[in-house]
């Protein structure tokens, strides 16, 4: 069986683009192919390691060539680079030179110096010299590789398969069966008509981020009314007979400009709903109103394209992957539906998980190996206790205890937890993906009513409306939330969004959303032990074994990576306390009473 190491990203797409458009705002510039830049490896024993190259360069959601990613992985799994059979690039533009080529100067620069093979080939060579992998490249399909990374790892022996994102090379939506080894297209959707860039241009409009903040209108959503607006926006989106759509608003750009900023789509918005949002600006009623609006029209929308493949196909499973895989809350309207019977969503489905899809689809071109469901995706890097200790002994402001056994530790913060303190939490590997699954967390106790505000203004220091998700041990999910199959891939990796029963949402006000959803976290002891004992620890103390669970970061900062980085956003953070592995990690007491001195001075 082949060993193969899978990548994403394509190196210089922003820096290109900035560089052809100077007059451009950074947000624009970032409106590009190929962010996510990540690494995977696969063997003959599965998938052995992935992670996103921006946990290593800290610069968040990089398209830069995954150089870092890729030495861990090798690291992992303990190989030279000779041993590696197959490179696999989960995009391929060769197919489409003709069409860059015939679009101007432009499209045929970008071509050559960013998507073609040519391109990828010269980046291979100038970051990993020496190791001879040029020939070793194969390049896959972007939405053949998205449906790989979700089919392969579902361990369904067939599924219907949607692929949702901005846009591959050419397509924005993708309907495949997987039956077996094999994955067949049945209808593809051209990337002018996208779901995802639909969403995205509504969230330039609402003045946030186009392709990293779709997540915030997700979130503001529920606060708006729905029906204020739904109309107008459902009037965006024109399906065809055959189940296809149009969006002919992304038409109304005309320049080269327009095309890379979709200015004029953006000028549409305005007529149609009013001044789009300063990135500064107050968020109104208005903006809530329309994020609703367009919450509720992407669900419809699939819901849509569903029911038509699902009538069409006879399938009784569903696979997801792409960045509208990512949209928690469409997630749970496709669950609540009620129209498959298992839905498996990628834990990292937006384009970093195109490396792990490129690899097990080049996997699959040369072996048949059995299906198996993936499991928790923590599959980034640890770190051992000397590590850890070497990262203490550089920081001067905090000193750590041990513990007799990891239960008499999780005990303790258990204790802290329920007393209202703010915990960082580093344990074992880092997840791949973007939710922090209890890896590399910051928890607290969703029972405080201000905990929310207090995290978010004092701890992650982002917007106030943003909600957090609650971790509950499997064995009690189903008493405070409103989950049928504890048991739902999707619910472990924290992609869907379920309703807090009704007689729970005052037991859980940090974690229940202003419509009473939560995006759950189910965590059961046989995948991730030493997170389920802290959570039975606290249920132990406070009848309720919930803990608010948010990624170990903060605002504009990729989830932390080493236990250097850890200690660092604990102390910029000003957490209560960080587990670090076995070890109980605090501010020396000089540094406590420095820090309350200066708060009353500050207050006086």
């Amino acid at each position: 069986m082949p060993t193969v190491v899978g990548i994403s990203g394509l190196h210089g797409s922003v820096a290109f683009k900035a560089r052809h458009f100077p007059q451009i705002t950074r947000r624009e510039s970032s409106i590009v192919f190929g962010l996510d830049a990540a690494a995977a490896l696969v063997t003959s024993n599965g998938i052995v390691a992935a992670a996103a190259e921006e946990r290593f360069t800290r610069e968040k959601a990089t398209g830069a060539f995954p150089k870092q990613a890729i030495e861990y992985c090798l690291r992992e799994g303990g190989l030279t680079p000779s041993d590696v059979d197959y490179v696999a690039h989960g995009w391929n533009f060769e197919p489409y030179r003709e069409f860059h080529e015939m679009m101007g100067d432009y499209t045929r620069d970008q071509f050559e110096s960013v998507l073609s093979r040519d391109a990828q080939r010269r980046w291979i060579e100038e970051f990993l010299p020496s190791w001879n992998w040029g020939d070793k490249l194969v390049q896959v399909p972007h939405h053949l590789a998205h449906a790989a990374s979700t089919f392969y790892p579902s361990g369904l022996d067939d599924a219907l398969i949607l692929i949702a994102d901005g846009m591959g090379e050419q397509h924005s939506t993708t309907i495949a069966i997987g039956q077996g080894h094999d994955i067949r297209v049945i209808r593809q959707v051209p990337a002018l008509h996208s779901l995802g860039i639909l969403y995205g241009v509504f969230t330039l409009y609402l003045g946030f981020q186009f392709g990293l903040d779709e997540y915030k209108v997700m979130g503001l959503a529920p606060y708006g009314r729905p029906d204020e607006y739904r109309d107008k926006v459902a009037s965006l989106v024109e399906f065809k007979a055959d189940g296809s759509f149009t969006n002919p608003i992304l038409y109304d750009n005309h320049s080269q400009l327009e095309r890379e900023t979709f200015g004029g789509t953006v000028r549409a918005l305005a007529e149609l709903f009013g001044p789009p949002r300063d990135p500064e600006g107050e968020i109104t009623q208005r903006h809530k109103d329309i994020a609703a609006a367009l919450q509720s029209v992407l669900q419809a929308s699939l819901l849509r394209i569903l029911e038509r493949f699902k009538k069409e196909t006879g399938q009784r499973h569903l696979c997801m992957a792409g960045g509208v895989a990512l949209n928690c809350s469409a997630n749970g309207a496709i669950r609540r539906s009620g129209l498959f019977d298992r839905i498996f969503i990628q834990p990292a489905a937006g384009d970093d998980g195109t490396a792990l899809g490129a690899a097990l689809y080049v996997q699959r071109q040369h072996d048949r190996p059995p299906a198996r469901r993936m499991g928790m995706p923590l599959l980034g890097p640890a770190f051992d206790a000397a590590d850890t200790l070497d990262a203490l002994r550089g920081a001067d402001e905090v000193e750590y205890t041990t513990y007799r056994s990891f239960d008499a530790l999780a005990a303790d913060v258990a204790g802290r937890i329920a007393e209202g303190q703010i915990v960082g939490w580093y344990q074992g590997r880092m997840e791949y993906g973007p939710r922090a699954l209890g890896g590399r967390s910051i928890l607290a106790d969703p029972r405080v009513a201000d905990m929310r505000e207090k995290i978010n203004r004092l701890v992650k220091k982002r917007e106030a409306f943003r909600p957090f998700a609650p971790a509950v041990t499997a064995e009690h999910a189903a008493r405070f939330f409103d989950v049928a199959d504890v048991s739902e891939p999707a619910y472990a990796y924290m992609l869907m969004v379920t309703q807090v029963r009704p007689e729970y949402r005052g037991v859980l006000p940090a974690v229940t959303h202003v419509d009473g959803s939560a995006r759950v976290q189910i965590v059961s002891r046989e995948a991730s032990e030493r997170f389920w004992t802290l959570i039975d620890h606290v249920g132990r103390l406070t009848g309720v074994p919930v803990v608010l669970n948010t990624s170990f970061n903060v605002r504009g900062q990729p989830i932390v990576n080493t236990p250097a980085e850890a200690i660092e956003t604990f102390l910029f953070a000003r957490l209560d306390v960080l587990v670090l592995g076995d070890l109980l990690v605090v501010r020396k007491a000089s540094r406590v009473q420095d820090a309350a001195t200066l708060a009353v001075g500050a207050n006086r």
